[in-house]
């Protein structure tokens, strides 16, 4: 329907009437206020609880305190996985008031003493003790080295039923009464309760106790762990409350550290930061690098860098054997590399039937006898034998053919090269990588394991502190004998000092293992990055996390998570220099803006 302009002047007249006759009235109903927005659907009101919308409250107030109170006695209750409000009113009293109250309170007392003394009465210790309390205070009022307030505290619950509410309470109340101190509920004032911790700053309850500074500056609730120690390198800052992260591995029970996080969410460049921090401490470093990531902070730091390949020039040797340490006999050493070579070949051919296993076996030994290396030997002078070798021997032993037929591609085919010669790479360095970039994937588990029983050997030879880093340690863990060796580098690397760091992204792989947990469990380090949902349910479960944790892991930014040190833990954000980041970045968009300016350095420089 469309107006004329006579009919329109007639409706705008006939509205300003209406509104000159009611305009407070409607203006009123047609406001929409914050509270309106804030509110909940519905309120019930209780003698006990409070119904808001679906969720039940109740709120406790504390009515009795002990004699003394101990420093963070309240962090049991800040920290407890359930959803409540605190409430803390601290109202001021001039002293003035309070030396005049304590000085006729110390008169009733010294007065009862008098009588029961008078009386013939055994001396009571409560009014003994009340006497020297009271006298002490007044001193430290009358110095004041103390101040007197009245102090309120009140926690508000929430839940999802009146059982879940009756629970919360009974298991808050049982924490406090052991360090005796007492709670009620606000029975009849739930309403008033609810006020008072609302943030409105109105003690509505009106509970309170008198309490001088000393234990009421034991219940501020400004708790969070701690991870500052005197010693140790920066791992980051402290997410709660910007303290440093300062802390070294090697004051621990072990020495070995788990590092889970997705793809991108900083595990390489939290890893490397630590390996450059180390550095500067007298560490030496041995890095495992499936991703080439570490060759640059390698050639900073005048490290060594061997790129593990099929067509590589550096080789190693797994008949190569470590020289015994003081207390160990050449019979220990030899049988337990035998031991690891078993393992090794298990992977290379595809996993081995108990015959399989039993014939390797003798044919290694048979393998170093060919070379004179016997129980009786010296290592320090032997020469190795090669796989070749060990193919001669199975060729001609009973039930070795197919074993031999099966070597033949790592000694004769297009993986000769790669592992049928002597070793010629050397580990005297403060920092060494080994990557594996170019390996192919059906090698690598291979080729992981072969360097960390190498380096496993040159470790037990010298006694130094060391850090190993797997990084992508799920291809070794793929394995079953990788991931058994693994385990038992992390049981036993504290007697050689060496740190194990393992690094993984693939949590899911990493923990279908039998080893994954035993790996964790040994490591007194842990941190855990932005994680994925998939995998997120499982390291809850492992590590104990609160729902509110397993959502910080979830929704974390890069270089974010969760930091355990023994039985501590903290939120943390690894922070690194500007020189530090442009040694250790793994950004592709900032490496090629470096690869960028080095290029322009170059072509500007004067010939």
């Amino acid at each position: 329907m469309i107006l004329g302009i006579g009919e329109k002047k007639e409706k705008k007249e006939e509205k300003q009437d209406i509104l000159a006759i009611f305009p407070e009235q409607i203006y009123e109903t047609g406001v929409l206020e914050f509270r309106d927005v804030i509110a909940p659907s519905a309120l019930e009101i209780n003698s006990n609880f409070v119904k808001l919308g679906e969720k039940f409250t109740r709120t406790m107030y504390v009515f009795a305190y002990p004699r003394f109170l101990s420093v963070n006695w309240f962090s049991p209750i800040i920290n407890l996985d359930r959803v409540f409000d605190i409430a803390l009113f601290i109202h001021p009293i001039d002293t003035t008031d309070v030396l005049k109250q304590l000085q006729k309170k110390v008169a009733e007392v010294q007065s009862q003493i008098h009588m029961r003394e008078e009386k013939g009465f055994v001396r009571d210790p409560v009014l003994d003790t009340a006497h020297q309390d009271l006298e002490t205070l007044r001193d430290q009022l009358q110095q004041a080295r103390e101040h007197i307030f009245s102090f309120g505290l009140y926690i508000t619950l929430y839940a999802d039923s009146v059982e879940d509410l009756n629970k919360t309470e009974s298991e808050i109340r049982s924490l406090l009464e052991s360090k005796l101190v007492y709670t009620k509920p606000a029975l009849f004032q739930q309403e008033q309760g609810l006020l008072t911790v609302f943030p409105l700053g109105s003690d509505s309850i009106a509970v309170n106790t008198k309490l001088n500074s000393s234990p009421l500056s034991s219940i501020f609730p400004f708790i969070s762990f701690d991870l500052t120690s005197n010693k140790g390198i920066l791992y980051g800052v402290n997410r709660h409350n910007n303290s440093l992260v300062l802390f070294d591995r090697y004051s621990l029970e072990n020495y070995n550290s788990v590092i889970f996080g997705k793809a991108g969410g900083g595990k390489s460049y939290a890893t490397k930061l630590e390996v450059l921090r180390s550095l500067m401490f007298d560490t030496d470093v041995i890095v495992i690098d499936p991703e080439k990531e570490y060759e640059y902070l390698a050639e900073t730091v005048g490290g060594r860098y061997f790129n593990i390949s099929l067509s590589s020039r550096h080789h190693i040797n797994p008949f190569d054997l470590p020289v015994p340490m003081e207390d160990e006999s050449t019979s220990e050493v030899l049988r337990a590399h035998i031991i690891n070579l078993v393992g090794l070949f298990r992977i290379m051919l595809g996993g081995l039937s108990p015959q399989e296993d039993a014939i390797i076996d003798q044919a290694i030994t048979e393998t170093y006898a060919s070379r004179d290396i016997t129980q009786e030997s010296d290592l320090g002078n032997a020469i190795p034998p090669i796989l070749s070798d060990l193919e001669l021997i199975l060729a001609n032993m009973e039930g070795g053919e197919s074993l031999a037929t099966r070597l033949r591609k790592y000694t004769q085919g297009t993986w000769a090269e790669f592992i049928n010669q002597p070793t010629n790479v050397d580990i005297n360095k403060k920092m060494v990588v080994f990557s594996m970039r170019d390996m192919s994937d059906e090698l690598r588990p291979v080729a992981m394991y072969l360097i960390i029983n190498y380096i496993w050997g040159a470790i037990r030879h010298t006694l130094k502190k060391r850090l190993l880093v797997v990084d992508e340690a799920w291809w070794i863990m793929k394995e079953q004998d990788g991931a058994s060796f693994l385990f038992g580098i992390a049981k036993r690397a504290r007697k050689y000092f060496l740190g194990l760091a393992t690094v993984t992204q693939d949590v899911g792989d990493f923990l279908l293992s039998p080893y994954g947990i035993p790996i964790i469990t040994n490591s007194s380090m842990q941190l855990l990055l932005k994680q994925s949902p998939a995998t997120i349910d499982v390291l809850q479960k492992i590590f104990n996390l609160t729902e509110e944790e397993k959502f910080l892991l979830l929704e974390t930014d890069i270089g974010e998570g969760i930091f355990f040190a023994g039985l501590k833990h903290v939120a943390i954000k690894i922070v690194a220099s500007y020189t530090e980041d442009q040694i250790i970045t793994s950004d592709p968009a900032q490496l090629l803006t470096i690869r960028k300016a080095k290029q322009e350095l170059e072509a500007n420089k004067i010939p």
